[in-house]
């Protein structure tokens, strides 16, 4: 998983530098269109083309040019924390399926192997078996021999560090949940302080000077609270995820005892 985590973040940066260098281009270009525009033809026909290109410019385009708009620093960091989430946030739902056992099929299997095979065969079911449940009825079932008070000692003990594995990672979703926005504001209080620097520098107050840092900050602000909502919906479908696996764990482990004392 680390591997993955490792790929998935490498393709990010090289499809958000492509974005870049894309987006460059494509300003660049708009400008040698615009000045050839209008060194040939009057100011008043300009605008009609120019409202056609901003009609046909896609989302993605838009997209490209804020983000050079709200500047390479700050703009960055949100970015990063963007594909560091989803990294994490992907990983661990590949995990999470993964651990999902369909635990009525697995209490039939191990009880039909008691009966024929006893608690050897039973481990036997639980070890060709994959998820956290069949872990814990693996542990519980090994302490069979040593009385039921011991079983359930096993089984709670286990439980709790199959928990810490479900919840591996949570944490740093929630902390980049957080540190975007937090940047965003970081980003329009500088921008906002770029734009006073200016008008003090030009001991006038015009709109031109204000805007451009207004923007900035306004930008920055933005998409940091955009990439905080799409990491909390993956973050809330982890939790439910982990609280489903966790309540067939439990219950689970209700009937593993209630097998075990049945077969004694």
């Amino acid at each position: 998983m680390k591997k993955f985590i490792t790929i998935f973040t490498l393709l990010s940066f090289l499809f958000v530098g492509n974005i870049t260098i894309n987006a460059q281009s494509d300003t660049l270009a708009d400008t040698n269109v615009t000045e050839t525009m209008d060194s040939s033809e009057e100011i008043s026909s300009t605008y009609e083309p120019a409202a056609e290109v901003a009609e046909s410019a896609s989302f993605h385009q838009i997209i490209k040019q804020k983000f050079i708009e709200g500047g390479p620093g700050f703009m960055g960091i949100v970015l990063l924390c963007l594909i560091l989430g989803l990294a994490l946030a992907i990983e661990r739902i590949i995990y999470l399926n993964m651990a999902t056992t369909d635990t009525e099929k697995l209490l039939a299997g191990v009880e039909h192997a008691m009966q024929n095979g006893g608690v050897d065969a039973a481990k036997e079911v639980c070890r060709n078996t994959k998820g956290p449940v069949a872990s814990i009825f693996y542990q519980g079932l090994d302490r069979a021999n040593e009385g039921i008070d011991m079983v359930e000692k096993s089984i709670i003990s286990y439980g709790s560090v199959q928990m810490g594995l479900l919840e591996k990672g949570l944490s740093w979703i929630s902390l980049f949940i957080a540190l975007a926005p937090m940047l965003g504001f970081m980003g329009t209080v500088i921008g906002m302080i770029g734009a006073f620097d200016a008008i003090e520098a030009a001991g006038d107050i015009s709109p031109s000077l204000v805007a451009g840092g207004i923007k900035v900050a306004l930008l920055t602000t933005v998409f940091g609270l955009i990439v905080a909502m799409i990491l909390q919906v993956f973050y809330n479908y982890l939790i439910s995820k982990v609280d489903s696996i966790t309540n067939s764990m439990e219950d689970a482990s209700i009937s593993l005892i209630d097998l075990l004392v049945k077969h004694k």
